[in-house]
């Protein structure tokens, strides 16, 4: 999680703990465990704890994004640095991470995230 603003922060759509709550159907004990455990990546804004949008499929944490959180963390990655790699475009990928991931090229995106390290 970060304190600061995230990067592309004006053209993501930004979910709240209480968003993430009735989406999940869920707590806002288990949304921050979802966070901490890094299933989810968070930023603040003007104090306020959200998770972009894209990161959730069908009412879940997209499953591709723990392993890909994982990797950037083992390569010295804050979760601030994670979460603006994953939401702008990368050169290598030829779109950002997120998108690349939606569209089934979890591999690739871990090879890329792995040779930053």
């Amino acid at each position: 999680m970060t304190d600061a603003t995230a990067p592309d922060s004006t053209a993501t759509e930004w979910l709240t703990v209480p968003d993430l709550v009735e989406l999940f159907g869920s707590t806002p004990s288990r949304v921050r465990r979802l966070i901490d455990d890094r299933h989810l990546l968070a930023a603040r804004f003007d104090g306020v704890l959200k998770v972009p949008a894209v990161f959730i499929r069908d009412g879940h944490p997209l499953p591709e994004l723990h392993g890909t959180i994982v990797v950037l963390g083992d390569g010295g990655f804050s979760d601030a640095e994670a979460l603006e790699w994953l939401l702008n475009e990368d050169e290598s990928l030829g779109v950002s991470p997120i998108t690349a991931l939606l569209a089934g090229r979890k591999a690739e995106v871990r090879r890329v995230a792995q040779a930053l390290a």
